[in-house]
């Protein structure tokens, strides 16, 4: 009988934020697959979980997924979990859920932290519609991205290192213009998280004064829709067959 695969979240931030159901996962799997062994070491010993485990990252997960698919199918339960947040969004694991999924092998997601959720709540902009870009292209195809993103009435969510902040915030304004409302928030769940509100313009000028730190989530609003002017295209048949009345000769 195959294994299952159990997709964990963990804290992006507080590890208070680290849920019983999570711990009880990785205390009961055969082997924990992570991103990085160093920093879930971490994790691992504030929990007092034990289980061994194995890297799984971006440069060397397609040359893993058949040792790790094999070992599901043989019987053995994994757990995979990334540095910080639910593994998969804009981390390692879709590939290895993909496969899951093509070899029959079950797969559970455990509900869990991830740091777009609070950041757009916290931005005031409108939540009930968005979508997730992640993080731009570096180079080729950035500017064509942010081109067709200039037409998105949803509101967007970017991540973004503190590094490139500013000229992403800059590239954005020149993109959807410079009066567009955004906000930008850092170290989700930690201990300095903040969240800076504004137009893109106002945003540029306030991160050219004060370097950002931390991981940074970048809001913003989509394009408002265009007003539409209801035209009757029945107005000149009816003004010229308008009957008049005596009083307005």
């Amino acid at each position: 009988m195959a294994g299952k695969l159990y997709i964990v979240p963990t804290p992006v931030g507080n590890l208070e934020d680290m849920s019983v159901r999570a711990v009880n996962v990785l205390k009961s799997v055969d082997m924990v697959l992570a991103e990085d062994t160093r920093t879930s070491g971490v994790l691992m010993k504030h929990f007092g979980i034990a289980t061994p485990m194995s890297s799984h990252h971006k440069f060397n997960e397609h040359d893993s997924l058949p040792n790790v698919t094999a070992r599901l199918q043989s019987g053995s339960n994994l757990a995979l979990i990334s540095d910080a947040g639910t593994p998969a969004i804009s981390d390692p694991g879709f590939l290895l859920v993909r496969e899951c999924r093509r070899l029959g092998i079950e797969v559970e997601t455990l509900p869990g932290p991830t740091a777009f959720v609070p950041a757009l709540v916290n931005s005031g902009l409108p939540c009930d519609r968005f979508c997730f870009e992640g993080f731009l292209p570096q180079k080729k195809g950035r500017a064509t991205k942010l081109a067709a993103l200039a037409a998105e009435e949803r509101t967007m969510i970017f991540y973004e290192s503190p590094l490139r902040l500013l000229r992403t915030l800059e590239q954005l304004a020149e993109a959807f213009g410079a009066d567009r409302d955004a906000s930008v928030s850092r170290e989700i769940s930690k201990l300095h998280n903040t969240t800076h509100n504004g137009t893109l313009a106002q945003l540029v000028d306030y991160f050219t004064q004060n370097a950002p730190r931390g991981e940074i989530v970048i809001v913003v609003a989509g394009k408002q829709p265009e007003t539409t002017v209801k035209v009757d295209k029945y107005a000149q048949f009816k003004q010229r067959n308008r009957v008049v009345d005596p009083d307005e000769q």
